[in-house]
C-alpha cells in the first residue's frame, strides 16, 4: 500500500476581506457572479419595455422570456403575483414557474406621495377597468394594483403617463420611489422644503441607464419636516431637514439604513447639505453603491453592508475625494420630534391659512372606486391635491377652514377615518399571501380583523401604538421598528396542527429613540390567538407604565413574563 503523501507544513491563514471577489466594479470585478448579474449584463433592464409593447402584450404571457418575466420586468413595476391555492412556505420548494400566476402586480411610482386629483382618478379608473378594483397604498407612498394582464400593460402605461405618472424603476435593482414629506411646502412647522431636490434627482436619475444596474434596490427619503415623517433611519440614503447654526436650513445626510433579515439603522455622515447640492450628493452616494457595492451574494448586496465594512469615516472620504471632489460641511443632527404620531392624520393648519386633512384607510387597502370617490370629494371641497404617506395613509391638501368639517364627514361616510382609533391609525400590513410569492401567511384581512377586535376590547385606548403585520421575514411592513411587530411564519398549535402564526417583536421605534424591537425567547402566537395576545400585552402596559411612558420604553424594560 502506497504511503500517503506528506502534508506540507501548515501556514497561517490570511484573512480574506469581503471586498475580494465581491463583484465590485470599482475594483475591476465585472464578471457576473450570479444569475441576476448575468441578465443585467446581457441587456439593460429598461430595454424590456419595448419587448412588452411590441411582443409580449400581443403574443401573451407564455411568450415572455424567463429572464424578462422574473427579472427585467421589475424595472417597469411588474411582478408576477402568486398562483392561487399555494400554501405558505412553498416558495422554498417549488420552482419559480410553479409559483407564478399569469397576472401581475403593478406598482405605480408616486415620488414624495404627490398626486393631483386627476392622477388619483386615473389610478382609480385603471384599477376598476384592469385590476379587478384592487388597490393598496404602500408604506413607501406607492399604489399597487393586482390582476394585471400583460396584454393590458401598454394601455395602462398610456393612461398613467398621460397624467404624469409612471411605473419606471418602481421595482428592480434600481433607484426606487423617493419618499418625501407629504406636507412638503405647506406645513407650518417645516424646516425646509425638499421638493426641488426630489424633482431634480428624479430628472437626472430615474430611467437613466447610468443608474439602472445597481447591486440591489436603492431607497431614498427626503424630508424637511420636524416630525421626521419619512422613516429616514431605514433608507439607503436620507436627507433630513436641520438648521445649521451658521448657514441656516439644509439637510443632514444619512446612509446605509435598511430592514429585511439583517436590519440596520442608517448612520449620519455628519455632513450638512444645502438644498441646491442635494442632487449632487445623491448622485455621489448612489454611484458609490453602483461602483463599490457587493454583487456576489444577493443577501449582502445592499448599501448597509458596504457601510458596515467601510465605516462612516471612509464612506465620507470616498464620497468627497472620488465623487464630489470637495469637502462637505459638518452639521448638526436632527432634533428629536415633539409629536409621537408622524402620519399627519387629522386636521392641520397649513402655512397659507388653509388646512390639510389626513385620513386612515384600514391597513392601506382601498379600491379603485374608492380612490375615484376621494378625488371627487377633494375637488368638491376645492382641493386639487392629495398625498400618500409612509404609514399607508392619505391626505387632502388645500382645504378652506369652512369646508373642513364637510370634507371630514364625507371621508367618514366612505369609511375613511379622519379621527381613527389608535389601532386603526397605527396598524399596517404588507401584501401577504393573497398576492405575494414570498409570503407565508395572510396579512391584510388579518390586520383589519385585529383592528376591529382591539377597538371592541380596548375602546378607550388612546396611546400612540404601531402594530405592523408582515407575511414573511423580509419586513416590507417594517416589523422590527414597530411597537408590536408580527413576522408571519408557520407553527404548530396546541393540537400539533400546522397553522399560520407570528413571531413577535416588541418595542421597536423610529423617530424618538430609533431601535429594533426585542424578541422574547419562544414568543410566537397563532393567528387565532393574536387578538388575545395583543390585548393582554397592551393591558399589562397600561397597568405597568410610568407616567407618560411610551410602549417601546416599557417593552424594553419589562420582564419577559409581562410580554408573553
Amino acid at each position: 500500500m502506497a504511503a500517503s503523501p506528506q502534508k506540507p507544513a501548515a501556514t497561517p491563514r490570511r484573512k480574506v476581506s469581503r471586498h475580494r471577489g465581491e463583484g465590485q466594479w470599482a475594483l475591476g470585478h465585472f464578471t457576473p457572479l450570479n444569475g441576476n448579474e448575468q441578465f443585467k449584463k446581457d441587456d439593460d433592464s429598461l430595454n424590456v419595455r419595448t419587448r412588452i409593447e411590441t411582443i409580449y402584450s400581443k403574443a401573451g404571457f407564455d411568450a415572455i422570456d424567463p429572464n424578462d418575466l422574473r427579472g427585467r420586468m421589475r424595472w417597469w413595476g411588474l411582478y408576477t403575483q402568486r398562483a392561487p391555492g399555494i400554501e405558505g412556505g412553498k416558495h422554498a420548494v417549488l420552482e419559480p414557474q410553479e409559483m407564478d400566476d399569469k397576472y401581475f402586480m403593478m406598482r405605480v411610482r408616486i415620488d414624495g406621495g404627490r398626486l393631483t386629483t386627476r392622477q388619483l382618478r386615473v389610478i382609480g379608473e385603471v384599477s376598476a377597468e384592469f385590476a379587478r378594483g384592487t388597490a393598496d397604498i404602500t408604506d413607501r407612498q406607492n399604489i399597487q394594483l393586482h390582476w394585471i394582464r400583460i396584454e393590458d400593460v401598454p394601455e395602462i402605461w398610456r393612461r398613467l403617463e398621460g397624467v404624469g405618472l409612471s411605473t419606471t424603476e418602481a421595482c428592480g435593482d434600481s433607484p426606487r420611489v423617493m419618499l418625501g414629506s407629504p406636507v412638503a411646502g405647506i406645513a407650518e412647522d417645516e424646516v425646509i422644503d425638499g421638493t426641488p431636490a426630489l424633482d431634480e434627482i428624479h430628472r437626472r436619475v430615474i430611467g437613466n441607464p447610468e443608474y439602472s444596474n445597481l447591486p440591489r434596490k436603492f431607497k431614498t427619503a427626503i424630508s424637511g419636516s420636524p416630525l421626521l415623517d419619512v422613516a429616514h433611519e431605514i433608507n439607503d440614503i436620507a436627507f433630513v431637514g436641520v438648521r445649521h447654526p451658521e448657514y441656516g436650513p439644509g439637510f443632514d445626510l444619512w446612509v446605509g439604513g435598511g430592514l429585511s433579515t439583517n436590519p440596520k439603522i442608517g448612520q449620519r455622515l455628519g455632513a450638512w447639505v444645502p438644498l441646491d447640492e442635494v442632487p449632487d450628493v445623491f448622485e455621489g452616494v448612489i454611484s458609490i453603491f453602483r461602483d463599490y457595492g457587493y454583487r456576489r451574494l444577493r443577501t449582502r448586496a445592499r448599501l448597509k453592508f458596504l457601510l458596515a465594512d467601510w465605516g462612516v469615516a471612509k464612506f465620507r472620504q470616498v464620497l468627497e475625494d472620488e465623487y464630489l471632489r470637495r469637502r462637505l460641511l459638518d452639521g448638526p443632527a436632527p432634533e428629536q420630534p415633539v409629536e409621537r404620531w408622524r402620519d399627519h392624520v387629522g386636521v392641520h393648519r397649513q402655512r397659507d391659512g388653509r388646512y390639510y386633512v389626513g385620513f386612515a384607510p384600514r391597513v392601506g387597502r382601498v379600491d379603485g372606486t374608492l380612490l375615484s370617490k376621494v378625488a371627487e370629494l377633494a375637488e368638491a371641497h376645492g382641493s386639487g391635491r392629495v398625498r400618500t404617506t409612509v404609514e399607508q395613509k392619505m391626505i387632502v391638501l388645500d382645504v378652506e377652514e369652512d369646508r373642513v368639517e364637510s370634507l371630514s364627514s364625507g371621508l367618514e361616510a366612505l369609511g375613511l377615518s379622519v379621527r381613527p382609533s389608535a389601532f386603526r391609525r397605527g396598524t399596517m400590513a404588507c401584501t401577504g399571501i393573497e398576492f405575494c410569492k414570498l409570503a407565508i401567511v395572510e396579512t391584510k384581512a388579518r390586520g383589519a380583523r385585529l383592528i376591529d377586535e382591539l377597538e371592541q376590547r380596548l375602546p378607550d385606548f388612546d396611546e400612540p401604538i404601531t402594530i405592523n403585520v408582515n407575511g414573511c421575514p423580509n419586513a416590507c411592513a417594517r416589523i422590527q421598528v414597530a411597537d408590536i411587530g408580527l413576522k408571519g411564519q408557520l407553527m404548530l398549535d396546541e393540537n400539533g396542527e400546522q397553522v399560520d402564526g407570528y413571531q413577535v417583536h416588541l418595542g421597536g421605534a423610529l423617530g424618538l429613540d430609533p431601535a429594533f424591537g426585542r424578541k422574547v425567547r419562544g414568543l410566537k402566537v397563532t393567528s387565532e390567538q393574536l387578538p388575545d395576545y395583543v390585548e393582554r400585552v397592551l393591558r399589562r402596559y397600561l397597568d405597568g407604565r410610568a407616567t407618560g411612558e411610551r410602549f417601546a420604553t416599557w417593552a424594553a424594560r419589562a420582564d419577559e413574563e409581562a410580554l408573553k
